[in-house]
């Protein structure tokens, strides 16, 4: 199993923006260092709290001081920009990382997005592959450029000079195009079955109960064999709220806190959820009440905590209700204490993945 890490992120509203964009930063480069294999970051425009608003840009902002880890937007959400633009800009940023580059796109979760750019009331999944297309068709096809859609047109027939290379788009680095990866938060998702029949592969979401999680790569399964493409467990990314500490009692106080960096991130998911009446995606039992789904039950339910062999044993028995896995990606959250977390990340790498890895090896030898 590999691991990674993800981060949206997400801090409270009364934390020094500039501080935070440092930390963000810091989080990534620290993983590169640690040797985690990749980082998706997420983007959100009209949030103070989920503050960055150009994966995009913050990925380039990290590209040069980054060695071997590669990089993922988590995600464009396409809806919310021009295909042209977004086709333009990946294929930059990929040639800035020379391949380290993972495209990550989405329809956007954020309803304040969503009403800033106009889509509120539109189809947004239909506006999400129409994006994806227009961008695949750029990528693969020669100027100019005549596409058609219901909500985008894209020519460059009447002004093109390609001599002067006017009207002509960059191609990524990759051929023949940065590989696809989408995010998945509902249980039985035919999202992914259709991702999978394309080629693409899932990143299962941090806030979504194991007993759902695991209905995830069924679903992948169906979606490859659909779209005649090979299946395995290794393309299959899993992200998970973990927090590693020396000993128990101190994971616990960390990331238990109602008021502390988890509990404030799951405070802020759940608020947002409830607001649309979507606090379903966080029960284990459908039959609970809304009213039983609260930040303890959550942070309860969904962050696994302790030392490392606390930490270890918790993996292992996740992975046991989901099923097997490629890749666990590691939650980015506030760095309230700033040595608990980069202590965490350290411990996540050097000591929890080693063991989670000695004990999957010695299972699969014994098989």
């Amino acid at each position: 199993m590999k691991l990674g890490f993800f981060t949206m992120p997400l801090h409270p509203p009364e934390r020094d923006y500039t501080q935070t964009l440092k930390e963000d930063r810091e989080a990534v480069l620290l993983a590169d260092r640690l040797g985690y294999c990749e980082a998706f970051i997420g983007e959100h425009v009209t949030d103070v709290c989920e503050s960055i608003p150009s994966c995009l840009t913050f990925i380039a902002s990290v590209a040069r001081d980054t060695k071997q880890i590669r990089l993922g937007s988590g995600t464009v959400n396409l809806p919310n920009g021009h295909p042209a633009q977004i086709a333009a800009d990946v294929a930059m940023v990929d040639h800035m990382l020379e391949g380290r580059f993972l495209f990550g796109i989405g329809p956007g979760g954020l309803r304040s997005d969503q009403e800033v750019f106009g889509n509120l009331e539109l189809d947004r999944n239909a506006m999400f592959l129409e994006s994806i297309n227009h961008i695949l068709a750029l990528w693969a096809g020669e100027a100019p450029y005549n596409l058609k859609g219901q909500f985008w047109n894209i020519s460059t027939e009447k002004t093109m000079i390609r001599e002067a290379g006017q009207g002509v788009m960059v191609k990524p680095y990759q051929k023949p195009h940065p590989p696809i990866v989408v995010s998945v938060v509902v249980p039985h998702s035919k999202g992914v079955q259709a991702a999978a029949a394309r080629g693409w592969t899932p990143i299962t979401a941090n806030f979504l109960q194991p007993v759902w999680a695991a209905t995830h790569w069924p679903m992948y399964v169906k979606g490859c064999e659909q779209g005649g493409h090979k299946v395995d467990t290794a393309d299959w990314r899993v992200c998970k709220s973990i927090f590693v500490a020396d000993d128990d009692a101190s994971a616990r106080r960390y990331a238990r806190d109602r008021d502390g960096a988890y509990g404030f991130y799951y405070w802020n998911l759940l608020t947002k959820r409830r607001s649309r009446g979507q606090a379903d995606i966080y029960k284990h039992d459908l039959q609970m009440p809304d009213a039983a789904v609260t930040v303890e039950y959550l942070l309860d339910r969904l962050v696994l905590c302790g030392g490392v062999n606390s930490v270890v044993d918790q993996i292992l028995a996740f992975r046991e209700t989901i099923g097997d896995f490629g890749t666990l990606l590691y939650a980015g959250h506030d760095w309230a204490d700033t040595r608990l977390a980069r202590r965490s990340m350290e411990l996540m790498a050097e000591k929890v993945m080693p063991a989670v890895n000695t004990t999957i090896g010695r299972a699969s030898r014994a098989a």
